[in-house]
């Protein structure tokens, strides 16, 4: 049995006159995170993760921001083609830790539908998916409601 760990790790702006996707879900607030994408930060920190674990690369190898293909795509068609990829390689999810840093919106009333969208993609269990909150206690860009961050740890076992 083999094992491998991905760590990923993401930054967008937030900016008015976008909406605001974290998790899949769409985050009622008045500010939304700016991308090529939907922007959803910690679909592409969990998407980064699991790549990284398989040596895949990135989520900029195989979803550059240069394809129009992926202009605005929604970032749960990402979620399934990076597990697609690595499942092709052999390996399936064990578990995902993952951290999002951000002031505003409170992101805890969506926690739960977060993990039951992530788990579903990912056929894994809503245990297997944890998703944490924290802030920068207003420090830094995060602090000044300026962007925000997600962190993502992942265990992969060769099947």
């Amino acid at each position: 049995m083999s094992f491998r760990i991905g760590f990923g790790v993401d930054f967008h702006q937030l900016v008015t006159d976008r909406e605001l996707w974290i998790g899949g879900i769409n985050i009622p607030y008045s500010k939304g995170a700016l991308g090529y994408s939907d922007a959803d930060v910690l679909l592409h920190a969990i998407c980064d993760a699991m790549l990284g674990a398989a040596c895949l690369g990135d989520i900029g190898v195989h979803f550059p921001d240069t394809s129009s293909e992926f202009k605005n795509i929604d970032s749960k068609i990402l979620l399934k083609k990076s597990f697609a990829l690595i499942s092709s390689k052999g390996y399936r999810i064990v578990n995902i830790d993952s951290t999002l840093c951000l002031e505003l919106p409170k992101v805890k009333p969506y926690i739960q539908q977060m993990q039951q969208t992530i788990a579903t993609i990912l056929s894994v269990k809503i245990s297997d998916v944890s998703i944490k909150a924290t802030t920068t206690e207003r420090m830094g860009f995060i602090g000044r409601e300026e962007g925000l961050a997600a962190y993502a740890t992942i265990l992969l076992e060769s099947i």
